[in-house]
Protein backbone atom coordinates (compact mmCIF):
# COMPACT_ATOMS: atom_id res chain seq x y z
CA UNK A 1 0.00 0.00 0.00
CA UNK A 2 1.06 3.34 -1.07
CA UNK A 3 2.47 5.62 2.05
CA UNK A 4 0.59 8.89 0.41
CA UNK A 5 1.09 11.85 3.03
CA UNK A 6 3.15 14.20 1.45
CA UNK A 7 0.79 17.19 1.69
CA UNK A 8 -1.40 15.84 4.49
CA UNK A 9 -2.68 17.61 7.16
CA UNK A 10 -0.97 17.06 10.46
CA UNK A 11 -1.44 13.81 12.02
CA UNK A 12 -3.47 13.53 15.22
CA UNK A 13 -5.27 11.06 16.95
CA UNK A 14 -8.59 10.42 15.70
CA UNK A 15 -10.01 9.73 18.63
CA UNK A 16 -9.65 10.85 22.30
CA UNK A 17 -8.19 7.80 24.65
CA UNK A 18 -10.47 8.99 27.56
CA UNK A 19 -13.46 8.94 25.70
CA UNK A 20 -13.00 5.83 23.64
CA UNK A 21 -15.48 3.16 25.06
CA UNK A 22 -13.04 -0.28 26.70
CA UNK A 23 -16.16 -2.48 27.70
CA UNK A 24 -19.48 -2.48 26.46
CA UNK A 25 -20.86 -0.82 29.67
CA UNK A 26 -18.82 1.89 28.82
CA UNK A 27 -20.45 1.56 25.21
CA UNK A 28 -24.00 1.63 26.33
CA UNK A 29 -23.77 4.46 29.03
CA UNK A 30 -21.82 6.56 26.56
CA UNK A 31 -24.45 6.13 23.77
CA UNK A 32 -26.90 7.64 26.34
CA UNK A 33 -25.09 10.18 27.74
CA UNK A 34 -24.23 12.24 24.22
CA UNK A 35 -27.75 11.62 23.28
CA UNK A 36 -29.56 12.06 26.23
CA UNK A 37 -31.72 15.26 25.74
CA UNK A 38 -33.40 12.98 22.70
CA UNK A 39 -33.33 9.68 24.57
CA UNK A 40 -35.18 12.05 27.09
CA UNK A 41 -37.82 13.83 25.04
CA UNK A 42 -38.43 10.19 23.15
CA UNK A 43 -38.72 8.40 26.58
CA UNK A 44 -41.05 10.99 28.45
CA UNK A 45 -43.29 11.20 25.19
CA UNK A 46 -43.29 7.37 24.78
CA UNK A 47 -43.88 6.84 28.55
CA UNK A 48 -46.86 9.36 28.17
CA UNK A 49 -48.21 7.14 24.95
CA UNK A 50 -48.20 4.32 27.20
CA UNK A 51 -49.61 6.14 30.05
CA UNK A 52 -52.69 7.38 28.07
CA UNK A 53 -52.64 3.62 26.22
CA UNK A 54 -53.07 2.17 30.11
CA UNK A 55 -55.81 4.63 30.63
CA UNK A 56 -58.04 3.59 27.72
CA UNK A 57 -59.49 0.88 29.38
CA UNK A 58 -60.13 3.17 32.90
CA UNK A 59 -61.41 5.99 30.92
CA UNK A 60 -64.12 2.92 29.57
CA UNK A 61 -64.98 1.18 32.92
CA UNK A 62 -65.38 4.80 34.47
CA UNK A 63 -67.53 5.96 31.59
CA UNK A 64 -69.68 2.44 32.53
CA UNK A 65 -70.07 3.28 35.88
CA UNK A 66 -70.18 7.00 36.12
CA UNK A 67 -72.75 7.67 33.11
CA UNK A 68 -73.68 4.54 30.89
CA UNK A 69 -75.35 2.10 34.55
CA UNK A 70 -76.46 5.90 36.11
CA UNK A 71 -78.36 7.32 33.02
CA UNK A 72 -75.96 10.39 33.41
CA UNK A 73 -75.54 11.90 30.26
CA UNK A 74 -74.15 15.30 31.01
CA UNK A 75 -71.41 12.41 32.53
CA UNK A 76 -71.30 10.90 29.88
CA UNK A 77 -70.63 13.89 27.57
CA UNK A 78 -67.90 15.04 29.91
CA UNK A 79 -66.56 11.18 29.47
CA UNK A 80 -66.41 11.38 25.68
CA UNK A 81 -64.81 14.58 25.33
CA UNK A 82 -61.69 13.29 27.88
CA UNK A 83 -61.35 10.19 25.73
CA UNK A 84 -61.05 12.15 22.60
CA UNK A 85 -58.50 14.49 23.98
CA UNK A 86 -57.07 10.73 25.77
CA UNK A 87 -56.44 9.58 22.12
CA UNK A 88 -55.18 13.20 21.00
CA UNK A 89 -52.49 12.82 23.33
CA UNK A 90 -52.19 8.88 22.65
CA UNK A 91 -51.43 9.75 19.11
CA UNK A 92 -49.10 12.79 19.27
CA UNK A 93 -47.13 11.58 21.90
CA UNK A 94 -45.97 8.06 20.30
CA UNK A 95 -45.58 9.88 16.58
CA UNK A 96 -43.05 12.45 18.19
CA UNK A 97 -41.24 10.66 20.52
CA UNK A 98 -40.75 7.74 18.11
CA UNK A 99 -39.70 10.73 15.93
CA UNK A 100 -37.04 11.73 18.87
CA UNK A 101 -35.42 7.92 19.65
CA UNK A 102 -35.19 7.20 15.79
CA UNK A 103 -33.20 10.44 15.59
CA UNK A 104 -31.12 9.45 18.29
CA UNK A 105 -30.57 5.88 17.30
CA UNK A 106 -29.36 7.17 14.07
CA UNK A 107 -27.24 10.07 15.21
CA UNK A 108 -25.20 7.16 17.33
CA UNK A 109 -25.12 4.81 14.42
CA UNK A 110 -23.60 7.36 12.20
CA UNK A 111 -21.07 8.52 15.06
CA UNK A 112 -20.44 4.68 15.40
CA UNK A 113 -19.58 4.16 12.09
CA UNK A 114 -17.46 7.53 12.22
CA UNK A 115 -15.48 6.31 14.73
CA UNK A 116 -14.83 2.90 13.77
CA UNK A 117 -13.92 3.89 10.43
CA UNK A 118 -11.48 6.73 11.58
CA UNK A 119 -10.10 4.18 14.16
CA UNK A 120 -9.43 1.87 10.94
CA UNK A 121 -8.30 4.33 9.09
CA UNK A 122 -5.84 5.60 11.76
CA UNK A 123 -2.38 6.26 9.84
CA UNK A 124 -0.97 4.04 12.65
CA UNK A 125 -2.67 1.35 11.93
CA UNK A 126 -4.19 -1.18 14.02
CA UNK A 127 -4.29 -4.83 15.37
CA UNK A 128 -7.84 -5.88 16.42
CA UNK A 129 -7.08 -9.29 14.23
CA UNK A 130 -9.93 -8.00 11.98
CA UNK A 131 -9.38 -8.72 8.18
CA UNK A 132 -11.01 -5.61 5.84
CA UNK A 133 -13.93 -6.94 4.99
CA UNK A 134 -14.86 -8.36 9.05
CA UNK A 135 -13.42 -4.40 9.51
CA UNK A 136 -16.17 -2.97 6.97
CA UNK A 137 -19.15 -5.10 8.71
CA UNK A 138 -18.08 -3.60 11.86
CA UNK A 139 -18.16 -0.16 10.95
CA UNK A 140 -21.46 -1.03 9.21
CA UNK A 141 -23.60 -3.38 10.27
CA UNK A 142 -22.26 -3.54 13.84
CA UNK A 143 -22.60 0.43 14.56
CA UNK A 144 -26.44 0.05 13.57
CA UNK A 145 -26.92 -2.61 16.04
CA UNK A 146 -25.12 -1.44 18.85
CA UNK A 147 -27.14 1.81 18.52
CA UNK A 148 -30.18 0.01 19.18
CA UNK A 149 -29.06 0.34 22.20
CA UNK A 150 -31.13 3.66 22.66
CA UNK A 151 -34.12 2.42 21.42
CA UNK A 152 -33.69 -0.51 23.84
CA UNK A 153 -33.83 2.16 26.74
CA UNK A 154 -36.33 3.83 25.63
CA UNK A 155 -38.70 0.83 24.87
CA UNK A 156 -37.77 -0.77 28.08
CA UNK A 157 -38.47 2.24 30.24
CA UNK A 158 -41.78 3.31 28.23
CA UNK A 159 -43.02 -0.38 28.73
CA UNK A 160 -42.30 -0.55 32.32
CA UNK A 161 -44.22 2.92 33.10
CA UNK A 162 -46.79 1.11 31.26
CA UNK A 163 -46.97 -1.77 33.90
CA UNK A 164 -46.56 0.70 36.66
CA UNK A 165 -49.61 2.13 35.65
CA UNK A 166 -51.29 -0.89 34.71
CA UNK A 167 -50.42 -2.14 38.41
CA UNK A 168 -51.45 0.64 40.22
CA UNK A 169 -54.70 1.20 38.69
CA UNK A 170 -55.15 -2.63 38.91
CA UNK A 171 -53.88 -1.86 43.31
CA UNK A 172 -56.69 0.71 42.87
CA UNK A 173 -59.17 -1.77 42.01
CA UNK A 174 -58.15 -4.78 43.75
CA UNK A 175 -55.10 -4.83 45.94
CA UNK A 176 -54.72 -8.71 45.66
CA UNK A 177 -55.08 -8.73 41.98
CA UNK A 178 -52.80 -5.73 41.78
CA UNK A 179 -50.57 -7.30 44.15
CA UNK A 180 -50.36 -10.65 41.90
CA UNK A 181 -49.63 -8.61 38.82
CA UNK A 182 -46.85 -7.26 40.95
CA UNK A 183 -44.73 -10.18 41.89
CA UNK A 184 -45.88 -12.15 38.01
CA UNK A 185 -44.23 -9.60 35.89
CA UNK A 186 -40.92 -9.64 36.91
CA UNK A 187 -41.12 -13.34 37.70
CA UNK A 188 -41.70 -13.83 34.23
CA UNK A 189 -38.93 -11.33 32.74
CA UNK A 190 -36.36 -13.10 35.13
CA UNK A 191 -37.14 -16.34 33.54
CA UNK A 192 -37.14 -14.88 30.57
CA UNK A 193 -33.56 -13.83 30.84
CA UNK A 194 -32.15 -17.69 30.18
CA UNK A 195 -33.09 -17.61 26.70
CA UNK A 196 -32.02 -14.02 25.67
CA UNK A 197 -28.54 -14.78 26.54
CA UNK A 198 -28.55 -17.65 24.36
CA UNK A 199 -29.71 -14.78 21.37
CA UNK A 200 -26.43 -13.05 21.87
CA UNK A 201 -24.35 -15.64 21.58
CA UNK A 202 -26.61 -16.35 17.95
CA UNK A 203 -26.14 -13.11 17.04
CA UNK A 204 -22.35 -12.92 17.99
CA UNK A 205 -22.18 -15.64 15.77
CA UNK A 206 -24.21 -14.34 12.85
CA UNK A 207 -21.95 -11.44 13.01
CA UNK A 208 -19.05 -13.20 13.12
CA UNK A 209 -19.35 -15.77 10.21
CA UNK A 210 -21.14 -12.79 7.80
CA UNK A 211 -18.19 -9.84 8.57
CA UNK A 212 -15.89 -13.43 7.03
CA UNK A 213 -18.11 -14.17 4.26
CA UNK A 214 -17.56 -10.40 3.93
CA UNK A 215 -14.10 -10.22 3.68
CA UNK A 216 -13.42 -13.03 1.70
CA UNK A 217 -15.56 -11.78 -0.85
CA UNK A 218 -13.51 -8.62 -0.61
CA UNK A 219 -10.45 -10.29 -0.84
CA UNK A 220 -11.42 -12.74 -3.97
CA UNK A 221 -13.32 -9.60 -5.90
CA UNK A 222 -9.69 -7.87 -5.41
CA UNK A 223 -8.20 -10.77 -6.88
CA UNK A 224 -10.30 -11.78 -9.60
CA UNK A 225 -7.96 -11.04 -12.26
CA UNK A 226 -5.36 -13.45 -10.41
CA UNK A 227 -7.80 -16.16 -9.87
CA UNK A 228 -8.89 -16.02 -13.91
CA UNK A 229 -5.10 -15.82 -14.87
CA UNK A 230 -4.42 -19.31 -12.51
CA UNK A 231 -7.30 -20.86 -13.63
CA UNK A 232 -8.47 -20.83 -9.88
CA UNK A 233 -12.23 -19.31 -10.21
CA UNK A 234 -14.04 -22.53 -9.25
CA UNK A 235 -12.07 -23.69 -6.18
CA UNK A 236 -12.65 -19.96 -5.47
CA UNK A 237 -16.29 -20.00 -5.75
CA UNK A 238 -15.94 -23.15 -3.61
CA UNK A 239 -14.30 -21.58 -0.86
CA UNK A 240 -16.96 -18.93 -0.82
CA UNK A 241 -19.74 -21.23 -0.87
CA UNK A 242 -18.82 -22.67 1.93
CA UNK A 243 -18.23 -19.25 3.87
CA UNK A 244 -21.44 -18.37 2.89
CA UNK A 245 -23.74 -21.39 3.67
CA UNK A 246 -21.41 -21.22 7.49
CA UNK A 247 -23.30 -17.68 7.41
CA UNK A 248 -26.30 -18.56 6.28
CA UNK A 249 -26.06 -21.22 8.88
CA UNK A 250 -25.59 -18.86 11.59
CA UNK A 251 -28.02 -16.66 10.60
CA UNK A 252 -30.76 -19.11 10.24
CA UNK A 253 -29.38 -20.37 14.28
CA UNK A 254 -29.66 -16.51 15.28
CA UNK A 255 -33.41 -16.38 13.25
CA UNK A 256 -34.57 -19.85 14.90
CA UNK A 257 -33.05 -18.04 18.37
CA UNK A 258 -35.30 -14.94 18.01
CA UNK A 259 -38.34 -16.79 16.77
CA UNK A 260 -38.33 -18.99 19.42
CA UNK A 261 -38.07 -16.22 22.07
CA UNK A 262 -40.80 -14.43 20.28
CA UNK A 263 -42.75 -17.49 20.86
CA UNK A 264 -42.35 -17.95 24.71
CA UNK A 265 -42.64 -14.50 25.48
CA UNK A 266 -46.30 -14.36 23.65
CA UNK A 267 -47.28 -17.89 25.11
CA UNK A 268 -45.98 -17.00 28.79
CA UNK A 269 -47.53 -13.39 28.26
CA UNK A 270 -50.54 -15.15 27.05
CA UNK A 271 -51.24 -17.77 29.93
CA UNK A 272 -50.28 -15.15 32.79
CA UNK A 273 -53.17 -12.68 30.99
CA UNK A 274 -55.18 -15.46 30.90
CA UNK A 275 -54.73 -16.31 34.43
CA UNK A 276 -55.45 -12.63 35.47
CA UNK A 277 -58.47 -12.48 33.65
CA UNK A 278 -59.74 -15.46 35.24
CA UNK A 279 -59.51 -14.21 38.53
CA UNK A 280 -61.02 -10.99 37.92
CA UNK A 281 -64.32 -12.97 35.94
CA UNK A 282 -64.58 -15.15 39.54
CA UNK A 283 -65.06 -11.65 41.24
CA UNK A 284 -67.39 -10.25 39.32
CA UNK A 285 -69.37 -12.92 39.85
CA UNK A 286 -68.86 -12.70 43.69
CA UNK A 287 -69.91 -8.94 43.46
CA UNK A 288 -66.35 -7.94 44.30
CA UNK A 289 -65.83 -5.93 41.07
CA UNK A 290 -68.98 -3.73 39.33
CA UNK A 291 -68.85 -3.75 35.36
CA UNK A 292 -66.61 -0.57 34.66
CA UNK A 293 -64.42 -2.59 37.52
CA UNK A 294 -64.79 -5.80 35.25
CA UNK A 295 -64.17 -4.27 32.38
CA UNK A 296 -61.29 -1.92 33.24
CA UNK A 297 -59.70 -5.39 35.04
CA UNK A 298 -59.91 -7.10 31.59
CA UNK A 299 -59.10 -3.98 29.49
CA UNK A 300 -55.92 -3.55 31.42
CA UNK A 301 -54.99 -7.40 31.83
CA UNK A 302 -55.28 -7.25 27.64
CA UNK A 303 -53.58 -3.95 27.82
CA UNK A 304 -50.74 -5.69 29.70
CA UNK A 305 -49.68 -8.09 26.65
CA UNK A 306 -48.15 -5.47 24.78
CA UNK A 307 -45.69 -4.26 27.56
CA UNK A 308 -44.72 -7.44 28.45
CA UNK A 309 -44.11 -9.03 25.00
CA UNK A 310 -42.29 -5.61 24.77
CA UNK A 311 -40.07 -6.04 27.49
CA UNK A 312 -38.86 -9.62 26.30
CA UNK A 313 -38.63 -7.55 22.76
CA UNK A 314 -36.29 -5.36 24.18
CA UNK A 315 -34.51 -8.47 25.80
CA UNK A 316 -33.79 -9.13 22.27
CA UNK A 317 -32.87 -5.91 21.38
CA UNK A 318 -29.91 -5.74 24.25
CA UNK A 319 -28.96 -9.08 23.14
CA UNK A 320 -28.28 -8.01 19.68
CA UNK A 321 -27.03 -4.59 20.41
CA UNK A 322 -24.14 -6.51 22.77
CA UNK A 323 -23.10 -8.86 20.09
CA UNK A 324 -22.27 -6.30 17.88
CA UNK A 325 -20.93 -3.72 20.84
CA UNK A 326 -18.31 -6.23 21.39
CA UNK A 327 -16.96 -6.55 18.35
CA UNK A 328 -17.11 -2.73 17.81
CA UNK A 329 -15.41 -2.32 21.52
CA UNK A 330 -12.42 -4.80 20.04
CA UNK A 331 -12.04 -2.59 17.28
CA UNK A 332 -11.71 0.38 19.46
CA UNK A 333 -9.69 -0.78 21.55
CA UNK A 334 -7.19 -2.55 19.15
CA UNK A 335 -3.69 -1.73 19.90
CA UNK A 336 -1.85 0.42 17.25
CA UNK A 337 -0.04 -1.27 14.41
CA UNK A 338 2.97 1.55 15.11
CA UNK A 339 4.18 3.79 18.36
CA UNK A 340 5.69 6.26 16.31
CA UNK A 341 7.74 9.58 17.75
CA UNK A 342 7.70 12.91 18.37
CA UNK A 343 10.23 14.43 16.52
CA UNK A 344 10.87 16.14 13.08
CA UNK A 345 12.87 16.12 10.35
CA UNK A 346 15.30 19.09 10.22
CA UNK A 347 18.26 18.29 8.58
CA UNK A 348 18.99 16.86 4.95
CA UNK A 349 16.57 13.95 4.04
CA UNK A 350 19.51 11.60 3.72
CA UNK A 351 18.30 7.93 4.37
CA UNK A 352 20.26 5.66 5.88
CA UNK A 353 20.67 1.97 6.81
CA UNK A 354 23.48 1.13 9.16
CA UNK A 355 23.92 -3.22 9.91
CA UNK A 356 20.06 -3.24 9.66
CA UNK A 357 18.66 -6.46 10.88
CA UNK A 358 14.82 -7.00 9.78
CA UNK A 359 12.73 -10.37 9.14
CA UNK A 360 15.00 -12.10 6.41
CA UNK A 361 17.56 -8.78 6.20
CA UNK A 362 20.78 -9.48 8.14
CA UNK A 363 23.34 -6.32 8.62
CA UNK A 364 22.08 -4.32 5.47
CA UNK A 365 23.73 -1.34 4.44
CA UNK A 366 22.36 1.40 2.24
CA UNK A 367 22.43 5.04 2.52
CA UNK A 368 20.50 7.26 -0.11
CA UNK A 369 21.02 10.75 -0.47
CA UNK A 370 19.16 13.71 -2.00
CA UNK A 371 19.70 13.86 -5.52
CA UNK A 372 20.24 10.09 -6.24
CA UNK A 373 18.61 7.54 -7.89
CA UNK A 374 19.49 3.92 -6.30
CA UNK A 375 18.60 0.70 -7.39
CA UNK A 376 18.11 -2.31 -4.98
CA UNK A 377 17.80 -5.72 -6.59
CA UNK A 378 17.19 -8.76 -4.22
CA UNK A 379 16.95 -12.67 -5.17
CA UNK A 380 14.22 -12.89 -2.29
CA UNK A 381 10.99 -10.89 -2.59
CA UNK A 382 11.01 -11.41 1.35
CA UNK A 383 13.70 -9.23 1.45
CA UNK A 384 12.06 -6.76 -0.46
CA UNK A 385 9.27 -6.71 1.46
CA UNK A 386 11.07 -6.32 4.48
CA UNK A 387 12.98 -3.48 3.32
CA UNK A 388 9.76 -2.33 2.44
CA UNK A 389 7.94 -2.04 5.62
CA UNK A 390 11.44 -0.88 7.11
CA UNK A 391 10.99 2.73 5.09
CA UNK A 392 7.77 3.06 5.13
CA UNK A 393 7.73 3.21 9.12
CA UNK A 394 5.33 -0.18 9.23
CA UNK A 395 8.52 -2.02 11.20
CA UNK A 396 8.37 -2.86 14.88
CA UNK A 397 11.23 -1.06 16.69
CA UNK A 398 11.54 -3.80 18.67
CA UNK A 399 11.91 -6.61 16.12
CA UNK A 400 14.74 -4.43 14.13
CA UNK A 401 18.72 -4.48 14.92
CA UNK A 402 20.97 -1.68 13.87
CA UNK A 403 20.02 1.92 13.07
CA UNK A 404 17.70 3.16 10.30
CA UNK A 405 17.70 7.00 10.51
CA UNK A 406 16.49 9.86 8.43
CA UNK A 407 18.02 13.05 8.23
CA UNK A 408 20.05 11.79 11.28
CA UNK A 409 16.57 11.04 13.32
CA UNK A 410 16.29 7.25 13.54
CA UNK A 411 13.05 6.69 11.50
CA UNK A 412 10.96 5.37 14.81
CA UNK A 413 11.03 8.24 16.81
CA UNK A 414 9.79 10.46 14.05
CA UNK A 415 6.10 11.50 13.97
CA UNK A 416 4.30 10.38 11.10
CA UNK A 417 3.44 13.75 9.76
CA UNK A 418 7.41 13.85 9.57
CA UNK A 419 7.94 10.86 8.09
CA UNK A 420 5.49 10.78 5.56
CA UNK A 421 5.98 14.33 4.80
CA UNK A 422 9.17 12.69 3.82
CA UNK A 423 9.33 9.40 2.25
CA UNK A 424 6.66 8.37 0.06
CA UNK A 425 6.76 4.42 -0.46
CA UNK A 426 4.96 3.24 -3.66
CA UNK A 427 4.54 -0.71 -3.46
CA UNK A 428 4.03 -3.22 -6.03
CA UNK A 429 0.16 -2.69 -5.17
CA UNK A 430 -0.88 0.24 -5.25
CA UNK A 431 -4.25 1.15 -4.82
CA UNK A 432 -6.76 3.44 -7.13
CA UNK A 433 -10.00 4.56 -6.70
CA UNK A 434 -13.34 5.11 -8.29
CA UNK A 435 -13.62 8.82 -9.18
CA UNK A 436 -11.60 9.88 -12.36
CA UNK A 437 -7.81 10.29 -13.42
CA UNK A 438 -7.71 13.83 -11.75
CA UNK A 439 -9.29 12.56 -8.38
CA UNK A 440 -7.14 9.59 -8.43
CA UNK A 441 -3.61 11.92 -9.50
CA UNK A 442 -4.02 15.13 -7.24
CA UNK A 443 -3.78 13.49 -3.45
CA UNK A 444 -2.86 16.97 -1.83
CA UNK A 445 -2.98 20.64 -2.62
CA UNK A 446 -5.19 21.16 -6.30
CA UNK A 447 -2.52 20.86 -8.95
CA UNK A 448 -2.94 22.13 -12.95
CA UNK A 449 -3.68 20.63 -15.85
CA UNK A 450 -0.04 20.95 -17.11
CA UNK A 451 1.48 19.47 -13.68
CA UNK A 452 -0.60 16.39 -14.38
CA UNK A 453 -0.17 15.94 -17.68
CA UNK A 454 4.02 16.13 -17.00
CA UNK A 455 3.21 13.24 -14.35
CA UNK A 456 1.77 11.05 -16.88
CA UNK A 457 4.26 12.19 -19.31
CA UNK A 458 6.75 10.85 -16.90
CA UNK A 459 5.42 7.74 -15.80
CA UNK A 460 4.71 7.13 -19.86
CA UNK A 461 0.88 7.19 -19.14
CA UNK A 462 -0.11 10.11 -21.42
CA UNK A 463 -2.27 8.13 -23.85
CA UNK A 464 -4.93 7.30 -21.09
CA UNK A 465 -6.11 11.17 -21.44
CA UNK A 466 -4.78 11.79 -25.29
CA UNK A 467 -6.99 8.21 -26.26
CA UNK A 468 -10.19 9.40 -24.36
CA UNK A 469 -12.70 12.31 -25.04
CA UNK A 470 -13.36 13.10 -21.48
CA UNK A 471 -9.51 13.83 -20.76
CA UNK A 472 -7.95 13.56 -17.06
CA UNK A 473 -11.55 13.39 -15.99
CA UNK A 474 -11.72 9.97 -17.74
CA UNK A 475 -14.05 7.97 -15.29
CA UNK A 476 -12.43 5.46 -13.48
CA UNK A 477 -14.45 2.00 -12.15
CA UNK A 478 -14.24 0.84 -8.80
CA UNK A 479 -10.82 -1.10 -7.88
CA UNK A 480 -10.09 0.87 -11.52
CA UNK A 481 -11.81 -2.44 -13.11
CA UNK A 482 -12.05 -0.41 -16.57
CA UNK A 483 -8.36 -0.16 -16.88
CA UNK A 484 -5.42 -2.97 -17.86
CA UNK A 485 -2.90 -3.49 -15.39
CA UNK A 486 -0.52 -1.65 -16.95
CA UNK A 487 -2.85 1.60 -17.00
CA UNK A 488 -3.10 0.59 -13.25
CA UNK A 489 0.64 0.89 -12.79
CA UNK A 490 1.41 3.45 -14.44
CA UNK A 491 -1.10 5.87 -12.95
CA UNK A 492 -0.46 4.82 -9.73
CA UNK A 493 3.35 5.81 -10.44
CA UNK A 494 2.28 8.96 -12.03
CA UNK A 495 0.66 10.24 -8.70
CA UNK A 496 3.55 9.19 -6.40
CA UNK A 497 5.75 11.22 -8.74
CA UNK A 498 3.29 14.19 -8.67
CA UNK A 499 3.58 13.78 -5.27
CA UNK A 500 7.28 15.14 -5.58
CA UNK A 501 8.46 13.85 -2.42
CA UNK A 502 12.11 14.49 -0.84
CA UNK A 503 12.58 10.60 -0.98
CA UNK A 504 10.12 8.30 -3.17
CA UNK A 505 10.73 4.60 -3.11
CA UNK A 506 9.19 2.54 -6.19
CA UNK A 507 8.54 -0.91 -5.79
CA UNK A 508 8.05 -3.00 -8.94
CA UNK A 509 6.38 0.06 -10.72
CA UNK A 510 7.16 -1.57 -14.51
CA UNK A 511 6.01 -5.53 -14.14
CA UNK A 512 2.94 -4.98 -15.97
CA UNK A 513 4.24 -3.27 -19.31
CA UNK A 514 5.91 -3.86 -22.37
CA UNK A 515 9.76 -3.20 -22.77
CA UNK A 516 9.15 -0.03 -25.01
CA UNK A 517 6.59 1.56 -22.24
CA UNK A 518 9.41 -0.19 -19.12
CA UNK A 519 12.30 2.17 -21.78
CA UNK A 520 9.87 5.16 -21.72
CA UNK A 521 9.19 5.00 -17.76
CA UNK A 522 12.72 4.66 -16.58
CA UNK A 523 13.63 7.79 -18.79
CA UNK A 524 10.57 9.62 -17.08
CA UNK A 525 11.45 8.85 -14.28
CA UNK A 526 15.21 9.56 -13.98
CA UNK A 527 14.21 12.77 -15.62
CA UNK A 528 11.61 13.78 -13.23
CA UNK A 529 13.34 13.46 -9.97
CA UNK A 530 17.07 13.95 -11.02
CA UNK A 531 18.50 17.20 -11.62
CA UNK A 532 16.17 19.09 -9.88
CA UNK A 533 16.25 21.62 -6.60
CA UNK A 534 15.89 20.79 -4.09
CA UNK A 535 17.20 18.14 -4.72
CA UNK A 536 15.15 14.92 -4.57
CA UNK A 537 16.22 10.91 -3.55
CA UNK A 538 14.54 7.93 -5.38
CA UNK A 539 15.30 4.45 -4.27
CA UNK A 540 14.09 1.36 -6.65
CA UNK A 541 13.32 -2.08 -5.54
CA UNK A 542 12.70 -3.57 -8.51
CA UNK A 543 14.94 -5.93 -10.98
CA UNK A 544 13.86 -4.40 -14.23
CA UNK A 545 17.11 -3.17 -16.76
CA UNK A 546 15.46 -0.72 -18.01
CA UNK A 547 15.30 1.12 -14.52
CA UNK A 548 18.32 -0.19 -12.90
CA UNK A 549 20.51 0.89 -16.02
CA UNK A 550 19.73 4.69 -15.05
CA UNK A 551 20.87 4.10 -11.25
CA UNK A 552 23.83 5.91 -10.15
CA UNK A 553 24.31 2.83 -8.32
CA UNK A 554 22.86 -1.05 -7.91
CA UNK A 555 22.78 -2.48 -3.88
CA UNK A 556 22.27 -6.60 -4.54
CA UNK A 557 20.67 -8.21 -1.78
CA UNK A 558 21.22 -12.25 -1.90
CA UNK A 559 19.84 -14.19 0.71
CA UNK A 560 19.05 -11.21 3.04
CA UNK A 561 22.94 -9.51 2.74
CA UNK A 562 24.10 -6.98 0.89
CA UNK A 563 26.47 -8.88 -1.50
CA UNK A 564 27.69 -6.26 -4.31
CA UNK A 565 27.51 -2.18 -4.80
CA UNK A 566 27.80 -1.29 -8.65
CA UNK A 567 26.52 0.21 -12.08
CA UNK A 568 24.05 -1.65 -13.71
CA UNK A 569 27.07 -2.17 -16.74
CA UNK A 570 29.60 -3.54 -14.15
CA UNK A 571 27.01 -5.93 -12.09
CA UNK A 572 25.96 -7.30 -15.53
CA UNK A 573 29.84 -8.46 -16.69
CA UNK A 574 30.84 -9.61 -13.34
CA UNK A 575 27.89 -10.44 -11.03
CA UNK A 576 26.45 -14.14 -11.42
CA UNK A 577 23.84 -13.50 -9.52
CA UNK A 578 22.84 -9.80 -10.82
CA UNK A 579 22.54 -11.34 -14.31
CA UNK A 580 20.78 -14.60 -13.26
CA UNK A 581 17.68 -12.29 -11.82
CA UNK A 582 18.35 -8.72 -14.72
CA UNK A 583 19.11 -10.82 -17.85
CA UNK A 584 16.83 -13.59 -18.02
Amino acid sequence: MSTLAVSAPPTERPRPLSDTPTTVRDLRGRTLRRNRAHVAAGVALLSLHQVAEALVPVAIGLTIDWAVVPGDARALTVCVVGMGLLFTVLALAYRTGARFTLRAMENEAHLLRVEATRRALDPRGERSGLRVGEVLTVATSDAEQAAQYVRAWSVAIAVVTAIVVTTVALLAVDVPLGVGVLVGVPLLMFLLRFPAARITRRSEAKQATAARATALASDLVGGLRVLMGIGARADAADRYRLASADALDASVGAAASNGLYRGLVTAASAVFLAGVAGVAGWMALNGRLTVGELVIVIGLAQFLAEPVQGLGMVGQMFATAKASAQRLVRLLNAPDALTPGERSCEGEPVLTLSEVGYRTLREVDLELRPGELVGVLTTDPRDAEALLELLSGRAEPGRMSGTLTLGGVPMHELDLEALRGTVLVEDHGSALFEGTLRSNLVTGAEADDERLMEALRSAAAQDLVSGHHDGLDRPVADRAANLSGGQRQRLALARALLADPPVLVLHDPTTAVDAVTEEAIAQGVRAARTGRDPARATLVIAGSPALLARADRVVVIVEGRVHRTGTHTTLTEQDRHYREVVLR
